[in-house]
């Protein structure tokens, strides 16, 4: 068993582990994992999509991927990384659907179109020999699905194939998120571009041993979504010191008024970071582009490498004004 107590309160938040799983932490990790897998499967369908989470998910290094689908899991349905392909694939969603099963969680990657099937289709009707629409599975397997995730911001909000033609004011596809199809269930969302795979390993850990985590008002779990970027920076204290960057890459410096978007993003990568504590985002110097929020990738004047405005009596208070009345009222997104 490769997820140990060290890793295991890594993945699931710290001292939300803590008060979340006491037995589970000390004694009973590895037993209740293998109990949780013993009854629980996972299909993966995959919308609109770049196919980023999924391979976020493969950069799962503690515990590696293998054994999250081996030993924690039994991972039915995934296009990336199963050996099946065509009817042989497919079967099994087809299974899934006529014998109306109830013991498995729905994970959808991408967003759904909904103007026409053939911008998204998985297998093909043996009769008709058309593509079967993506939505036609979300719909038929949310139904039963004893639970419903949407990893990746396009799965969660719509996302980036939800955006607008420029040209023609309107999206072609007209792509929605994976709750605006499935209106009566709660979809639990894991909005990121790509998101962190500590974030969907861990809340399927959640899912599978405590079931549904404390949510906030997008339905993302309050353990990796609760506290913004801005207030778990590693350039933090240049901000309280009126230190400011002056162009990307800088070593030093708050990155906001190049940009950055941490003071209304929330998810924790300054303190989680990626590829295994190597970095973050903010801490390499590019800034947080704010692709956990509802609103990416543009909203109004908020869109990516453009700096968050205040409104006009906002303008008239210094940036720690601005700052203790809550990063998130305080600001403006357009």
């Amino acid at each position: 068993m490769a997820l140990n107590r060290r890793e295991f309160l890594k993945i699931m938040g710290g001292t939300t582990a803590a008060l979340a799983f006491p037995g589970v932490m000390f004694q009973g990790c590895k037993k209740a994992l293998e109990q949780a897998a013993a009854r629980t499967n996972i299909i993966w369908i995959e919308g609109l999509s770049c196919s980023g989470c999924s391979v976020s998910l493969l950069n799962k290094l503690n515990p590696d991927i293998v054994t999250v689908i081996t030993e924690h899991i039994s991972l039915n349905y995934q296009g990336v990384v199963m050996a099946g392909t065509g009817s042989v694939a497919t079967r099994i969603l087809e299974d899934a659907v006529k014998k109306e099963r109830k013991d498995f969680v729905l994970i959808v990657e991408g967003s759904i179109p909904t103007k026409n099937d053939i911008f998204c289709t998985i297998g093909e009707d043996e009769k008709t020999h058309k593509g079967i629409g993506v939505r036609h599975w979300v719909e038929e397997l949310g139904k039963n699905a004893m639970a419903v995730v949407s990893v990746g911001t396009c799965s969660a909000y719509g996302g980036i194939p939800s955006g607008k033609s420029p040209a023609l004011g309107e999206n072609q596809t007209g792509a929605v998120s994976v709750q605006e199809i499935l209106k009566d269930k709660v979809v639990l969302n894991i909005p990121g571009c790509p998101p962190h795979p500590d974030w969907m390993v861990g809340t399927l850990l959640h899912v599978l041993m405590k079931g549904m985590p404390k949510l906030d008002e997008y339905n993302r779990p309050e353990m990796y979504y609760g506290k913004t970027v801005h207030e778990q920076c590693e350039r933090l204290y240049s901000y309280k010191r009126g230190i400011f960057a002056k162009e990307w890459g800088d070593g030093d410096g708050c990155l906001y008024n190049l940009g950055c978007l941490g003071m209304d993003s929330g998810c924790d990568i300054p303190k989680r970071k990626w590829n295994d504590g190597a970095s973050s985002c903010t801490e390499c110097g590019s800034g947080c582009i704010g692709c956990t929020e509802k609103v990416f990738p543009d909203y109004g004047r908020r869109g990516i490498y453009q700096n968050l405005h205040a409104d006009k009596k906002s303008d008239q208070t210094d940036q720690a004004g601005i700052l203790s009345k809550g990063v998130k009222g305080g600001i403006i997104n357009g």
